[in-house]
């Protein structure tokens, strides 16, 4: 029996890098990813030409022209404007049923309009959620939201933790995944309005809640979704970049200076080679946006091919488990959710 073929669009002139590392992430998604069919949207000419003298499977490739291009620094109203953009096209191609799927690296901002206003949301979904993955010292944590929504009520966060214990769950194979509040301490009489409200809430839900997750048990592996606004999120997402780029650059230095004087520290390079890999945000990809009528993956706007390939593999993942239909179910069948109008 044949897998069933999933075909992704890529917008390939999205991200601050420009095309050429988007389409090596692309061919190199085409070589792993065997059921894998690539729609790549932009400048046809542009594509072409960097497709040139490249080795990969011509009938699983194909290129969506779009003339236009939706800037990284621009609002989502004015790209909404744009509706021959690369990310426009690519969108549409989703609600057409053309692919299962998009990958941007480009404006989240314009991300989220052009999909919001295409697509909508799950019937019962009030805000759709972005949904990112963080290294922790077991397996990765599921963040969100992290950064779809500034201002939330403790109704978005209770979606929030019931969509990101559905992914947790559905596509990263997680057995009754562990939900946590992010907060200022575990005592449930500890937080702001919004995290004591909510409380609440999530401990009345049909996932397994298990109280508040202080800062420094985010990454701690205890929990398997950690549930915020996007505002909180954004910021721990960011710093949590940095910081993981701070410690790659302190280790390749103090790497580079080990091999110039002795060659007995090699066993250990290779473990923190191996530690290293663990915090490299290209290992994740991109972050789905939850809760919509269609699958968004949302990249860096600096992501190499490495990344786009593995952004490329997250929505072959959700894809193949049809979390919307899971998220679908979940709200229909809520009797205790709560629902802000």
């Amino acid at each position: 029996m044949s897998m069933k073929k999933i075909r992704i669009a890529l917008d390939a002139m999205g991200g601050d890098v420009g095309p050429e590392a988007l389409i090596e992430g692309a061919i190199l998604a085409l070589a792993k990813i065997k059921r894998l069919e690539l729609v790549l949207v932009g400048k046809k000419d542009v594509l072409l030409q960097l497709l040139e003298g490249n080795g990969y499977p011509k009938d699983r490739l194909t290129i969506a022209d779009a003339p236009d291009v939706v800037a990284m620094d621009e609002s989502p109203k004015e790209s909404l404007k744009k509706r021959h953009s690369s990310l426009a096209i690519a969108v549409k191609l989703v609600s057409q049923g053309v692919v299962d799927g998009l990958v941007s690296a480009g404006n989240t901002g314009a991300t989220l309009a052009h999909t919001l206003t295409n697509w909508r949301t799950i019937k019962g979904v009030r805000r759709p959620a972005i949904a990112a993955l963080l290294p922790t010292q077991k397996d990765a944590v599921v963040l969100i939201d992290a950064g779809a929504n500034v201002d939330c009520r403790p109704e978005h966060l209770l979606q929030f933790a019931i969509m990101g214990s559905l992914y947790a769950q559905k596509v990263l194979s997680r057995h009754r995944p562990k939900v946590g509040l992010i907060s200022i301490g575990e005592e449930l009489r500890k937080g702001n309005r919004l995290t004591l409200q909510t409380q609440k809430l999530l401990a009345d839900a049909p996932i397994h809640f298990c109280g508040n997750a202080e800062g420094r048990d985010i990454l701690s592996g205890e929990f398997d979704v950690v549930v915020c606004d996007g505002f909180i999120g954004n910021i721990l997402l960011k710093f949590g970049e940095a910081t993981v780029e701070l410690v790659l650059k302190n280790l390749r230095s103090s790497f580079k200076k080990r091999l110039h004087t002795s060659h007995t520290e090699f066993p250990i390079e290779l473990i923190l080679k191996d530690q290293i890999a663990k915090l490299d945000y290209a290992e994740y990809g991109g972050a789905p946006l939850l809760g919509v009528q269609g699958i968004a993956i949302i990249s860096h706007g600096e992501s190499n091919p490495k990344a786009i390939m593995n952004a490329i593999k997250t929505a072959c993942d959700i894809a193949q488990h049809n979390i919307n239909s899971h998220i679908q179910k979940a709200f229909e069948n809520r009797e205790t959710l709560i629902y802000a109008t």
